[in-house]
């Protein structure tokens, strides 16, 4: 495949895809320098030490601020509930965030084009923890509003932060690095949820709404003086820049390209994502599956009033903590993987994982004795784990200037489809089983995952054929004494 853009005239092919189809076509990062390699010297060793290093303490402050994220996801719940004395207004409170996600979702493509990473990650945090500050200070006539306020602010700037984060990992760490810096960020995350949910009701009980909206509001503080501190590559343009590089051009014209051209890039960077092999597949499948975890958050606490009516918490609780075990589990077996090898788990990764994670799910529902839905919620978390960082790692294999609108669409997909169940499932599960609904909402998961992994086989396929068939024609002509004829197929993949 290859792409050409249009600028001042001039048709310039496009060889930034490479990756991607590479990935796509199952030609891993073997070709590509190992972790323990020392190309360049140790020089390089000592630039990737330093960058890991800087890496780890944003993925801490990431931590901190997703701890306050998963505590109010509770505490602002509660009192949302308390405050309004209707459970309607709790799931109005809950489509407003997501509506807020999915609009973020699609504008912050252009926002990394235009600012940097590290610029969209600062004032996210920022923006979450002056919205606690508003809400704590709000006088009471106003806290309807101001809890609405709350609900546009941290759906938007959750977006945000997560869209410039994953984008910007190859930046940051390195292409053949962004196996080991998604698993760590996720294990983070995990953690912090683990935290953040065990922690909410005490929290609040012990201590009271306000004093838990501050701990929230000083995580976002915590998140955003580390962004603030730390040197952050990506985002503005970073793809055009590095292209200009490429070609010759002064930095100084790279920089005017991405101030200039960021309406001419922005159409040609969808028609890009959309010829890119597989994604929108792909994109698709991670919005089916969000409306399948919409079941199963649904579902949970349903099914275990039915197992202890007198206290249901404590399944749920222990479910999520078993979950994250396996999740966390997964993290570490990904990291030794990626260091060992320098290879991603790839979109095989993805569609494997994501059929093992949904009849997972499901099974936690069929009635098991409880030593058996534990493990079960072990694979379930662990699957999960798996899907998160191959699906991110592909998606961070396409070049800067489409990587930020690839994850922009899909954090778009993600909030529309988790959205969209929400309500679908909780009115199914007014006259349904929870395993009949949680399966029908999985099953469909199951069924576009084994669709994505067809279309992955033939690629590989289509990959092997076109270059035993390059092979050939590359023998005849040095037969023929051509061996310096430059052409190249279309669909050739670069190995450089």
């Amino acid at each position: 495949m290859q792409i050409t853009f249009v600028q001042s005239g001039v048709l310039r092919p496009v060889p930034v895809l490479d990756e991607y189809v590479r990935v796509t076509s199952g030609i891993d990062d073997a070709d590509g320098p190992k972790v323990n390699e020392t190309d360049g010297g140790d020089g390089k060793d000592r630039d990737t030490a330093v960058s890991e290093r800087r890496f780890r303490f944003l993925v801490a402050g990431y931590s901190v601020s997703s701890y306050g994220t998963f505590l109010n996801m509770v505490a602002l719940n509660l009192f949302v509930y308390e405050t309004t004395g209707r459970a309607l207004a709790m799931g109005l409170f809950m489509a407003v965030r997501l509506a807020s996600g999915f609009v973020a979702g699609l504008v912050v493509g252009g926002l990394l084009a235009r600012f940097s990473a590290k610029s969209v990650m600062l004032w996210a945090n920022v923006g979450q923890g002056g919205v606690m500050l508003v809400l704590i200070l709000a006088p009471e006539s106003l806290v309807t509003e101001a809890l609405m306020a709350v609900s546009v602010v941290i759906g938007a700037c959750g977006t945000l932060f997560m869209v410039a984060l994953r984008s910007s990992i190859p930046e940051m760490v390195g292409e053949d690095r962004r196996a080991w810096a998604n698993s760590l960020s996720i294990t983070g995350r995990s953690l912090a949820m683990v935290a953040g949910f065990a922690s909410a009701g005490v929290v609040v009980s012990l201590v009271g709404y306000t004093a838990a909206f501050l701990l929230d509001m000083a995580t976002f503080v915590v998140c955003a003086v580390t962004v603030a501190l730390l040197p952050i590559a990506g985002g503005k343009g970073a793809g055009i820049a590095q292209e200009a590089a490429g070609a010759g051009k002064p930095a100084g014209a790279a920089d005017k390209a991405a101030d200039r051209g960021v309406r001419r890039w922005r159409p040609v960077a969808f028609l890009a994502l959309a010829a890119a092999p597989g994604l929108g597949l792909m994109v698709a499948l991670r919005g089916v599956d969000a409306f399948g975890s919409s079941s199963h958050n649904a579902a949970l606490p349903v099914y275990s009033t039915s197992l202890d009516a007198s206290n249901p918490a404590v399944f749920v609780s222990a479910f999520w903590c078993v979950w994250a075990l396996g999740n966390i589990g997964a993290q570490q077996v990904i990291q030794r993987y990626a260091q060992r090898t320098g290879r991603s788990v790839g979109a095989l990764g993805f569609g494997y994982g994501t059929v093992v994670m949904s009849a997972a799910f499901i099974a936690a529902f069929a009635g098991f004795p409880l030593a058996v839905t534990a493990v079960i919620a072990l694979i379930a978390g662990a699957a999960d784990g798996l899907t998160e960082v191959s699906y991110t790692s592909h998606l961070q294999t396409l070049p800067a200037t489409l990587r930020g609108h690839a994850f922009g669409l899909s954090a778009t997909f993600e909030n529309l489809g988790f959205g969209v169940g929400m309500i679908l499932v909780a009115a199914a599960l007014d006259r349904f089983s929870p395993l009949a609904v949680v399966g029908w909402s999985h099953g469909a998961a199951i069924v576009v995952a084994v669709v994505f992994l067809l279309r992955v086989a033939a690629l590989r396929r289509a990959e092997r054929t076109g270059r035993t068939g390059r092979a050939g024609l590359r023998k005849e002509e040095a037969v023929e004494g051509r061996p310096d004829r430059g052409d190249r197929d279309g669909a050739e993949v670069s190995r450089g």
